[in-house]
């Protein structure tokens, strides 16, 4: 695919998410118990025509900011990255990610691509506040958070139902004048 990337990393180049990136190893992602064991709002089985509705959605959406995760050494779309649900008043985005390809986990690719959105969320963006939340059980996902310059901000209890059983979603928060990058 010859997209151009919207922001370059060391190690990742975030760029559009596009319909050619929907085949069915992306699609094999959303349908993997381990990738989406967090995820709160999956539905299985995941299609290739639920897909394309998905990003045929965010690519027309004006409040959600929807990348693509190219790994530079094979130039392959690795998962997605998202500062979604902005409010241009209150000047706020809740960031999400997800990486599909389980051969790039623990390896920095989730941190640099985060780092990479987050910066462009305040400097491009002029955001005020970003934002994520996660299951009480996904540990990986917390430390990224705390990472990032995240502060935790609270807890839903029983928030999100998962594998049978409800479990609490931890909030976390950064603002601009505490990122890292400000």
């Amino acid at each position: 695919m010859d997209i151009k990337p919207f922001i370059e990393g060391r190690i990742v180049d975030l760029r559009p998410l596009s319909l050619e990136d929907v085949n069915e190893r992306y699609v094999s992602w959303l349908n993997d118990p381990e990738v989406c064991k967090h995820n709160s709002h999956h539905v299985f089985p995941y299609t290739l025509e639920l897909a394309k509705h998905y990003v045929e959605t965010v690519r027309t959406s004006r409040s959600d900011i929807v990348l693509a995760i190219i790994a530079k050494d094979e130039g392959t779309h690795i998962g997605n990255i998202a500062l979604q649900n902005i409010h241009p008043v209150n000047r706020s985005a809740e960031y999400a990610i997800i990486l599909g390809d389980k051969e790039y986990w623990g390896k920095g690719v989730a941190k640099e691509a985060s780092q990479m959105i987050i910066r462009h969320g305040f400097e491009s963006l002029n955001l005020h506040r970003i934002y994520c939340g996660t299951s009480i059980t996904n540990e990986a996902m917390q430390k990224l958070a705390a990472g990032l310059g995240f502060k935790e901000e609270g807890r839903r209890k029983e928030a999100m139902y998962k594998n049978g059983s409800f479990v609490d979603v931890v909030e976390y928060g950064l603002l601009r004048k505490d990122h890292a990058g400000a």
